[in-house]
């Protein structure tokens, strides 16, 4: 009978430090770019991400990741498009010296979707920008740069046996639709984190410590369908409706930025859908608006306001009989409003990443919606970094790699150092 031997896994030698003062590992930027080209190169709007989540995976389980510790969620199935996958969730359990090894968890999470301009691009460098071949398209560095960091972070971490904290990676699935995939993340997989960082926008410096919250309102306009030259007195335009109220949210600044005393916020009647002939007075109307504001109760006085406009809008048109029309409206919170405190450990951590790298952390708040927003209130403490986007959304966008490997770098470094390092 043979004698058992035991076999032990060789260390791989730890990178070498970003700076000697600091001690942070460096990433290997080749491969970070390499990653982001292929990611780029990857067909996948919203509903459509399975093949970058199947790259992430294959990506993860060849540096070392067992399967049971990779998952995707079902938030596919919940949301209001169904989609080819859900939210992708890595989890690693801390290893190295007890202060670090059992510190808090720690999420990085970026999206895996892209605007449907970004199908089909064709991505190429001059000097430090990354831009598509094609004028025609946009590159998809939102949010595949994201995507890309977070990625690189878990192979650093791997490849190099490196010390970290417990750590989570989140990719989520629709957030060009309203950061659909995020509000269906299974949080039960995620754990309990202390903190996320999320990779999106353009500023490595710029850390977004708030964002606004959305309501979106779809308003069913129902009129009276009559012959528009025949007898139009008998009839009631959903269009005329529609219209009066738009026109009375305008004249009492309650459209666009609204502001009433020290409050702010927005709004916009973006999709108006109705009629199909030019000789019938329209039955039906089908509007499309939102609401934003920091302050959730003020963005509930803008929904008001828009509510009592189609509502007294309604009232105003009458067919000749005295009929008059009506409306539905549905109003639903897309997103609530979120802001960090200044000691918030998130924060304190990444502002102290950025001056290590030799920057300036700026704290920003945004008006747009991110998945921050829903992982703040519902998860952790979520801080948003830069990742060198250029033009997102838009044909000609670009990505600056000089900014990319910043936020690569201020990513591995949150992943292995602790507070006080």
């Amino acid at each position: 009978m043979k004698k058992k031997t035991k076999t032990t896994q060789t260390k791989k030698a730890s990178i070498v430090p970003a700076r000697s003062d600091n001690g942070a590992p460096e990433p290997d930027l080749k491969q970070a770019e390499k990653l982001l080209l292929e990611l780029l190169n990857i067909p996948g709007p919203s509903c459509e991400e399975k093949a970058v989540a199947d790259y992430l995976a294959k990506q993860l389980v060849a540096a070392g990741v067992p399967k049971s510790a990779i998952k995707t969620d079902q938030a596919h199935r919940k949301t209001p498009r169904p989609g080819q996958v859900g939210n992708l969730i890595c989890k690693l359990p801390g290893q190295g010296p007890a202060a670090i090894k059992n510190a808090g968890a720690r999420m990085f999470s970026a999206h895996m979707d892209t605007v449907p301009l970004c199908v089909g691009t064709t991505p190429v460098v001059k000097g430090d920008l990354m831009m598509p071949a094609q004028k025609d398209k946009a590159l998809g560095g939102d949010n595949r740069s994201g995507v890309a960091i977070v990625l690189n972070t878990a192979l650093e971490v791997l490849k190099n046996d490196l010390p970290h904290p417990p750590l989570v990676f989140l990719w989520t699935v629709q957030e060009e639709l309203g950061l659909q995939g995020v509000k269906q993340v299974d949080l039960k997989a995620l754990g309990k984190p202390e903190m996320c960082i999320n990779f999106d926008g353009g500023e490595f410096e710029e850390l977004v410590i708030g964002a606004t919250g959305a309501c979106r309102l779809t308003i069913d306009i129902h009129g009276i369908a009559s012959h528009a030259g025949l007898h139009p007195e008998n009839g009631v335009s959903a269009i005329t409706i529609a219209s009066l109220a738009i026109a009375q949210l305008h004249e009492g600044g309650w459209l666009g930025l609204v502001k009433k005393g020290s409050k702010s916020g927005t709004s916009n009647v973006g999709v108006i859908q109705a009629g199909d002939a030019t000789n019938v007075v329209t039955p039906r109307a089908l509007v499309r608006a939102e609401a934003r504001s920091h302050d959730s109760a003020f963005r509930k006085k803008i929904v008001a306001a828009m509510e009592k406009a189609f509502h007294d809008a309604a009232k105003s048109v009458r067919a000749a009989d005295g009929r008059r029309g009506s409306v539905e409206i549905d109003a639903k919170v897309d997103y609530e409003s979120f802001r960090l405190s200044e000691k918030e450990p998130a924060l304190v951590a990444c502002e102290a990443a950025v001056r290590a790298m030799g920057g300036t952390p700026v704290r920003k708040v945004s008006n747009g919606g991110l998945d921050a927003n829903f992982l703040s209130t519902e998860c952790a403490p979520t801080v948003t970094l830069g990742a060198g986007q250029i033009g997102a959304h838009t044909a000609g966008e670009k990505l600056d790699l000089v900014k990319f490997r910043q936020s690569t770098r201020i990513a591995l470094r949150l992943a292995t150092m602790t507070e006080g390092d």
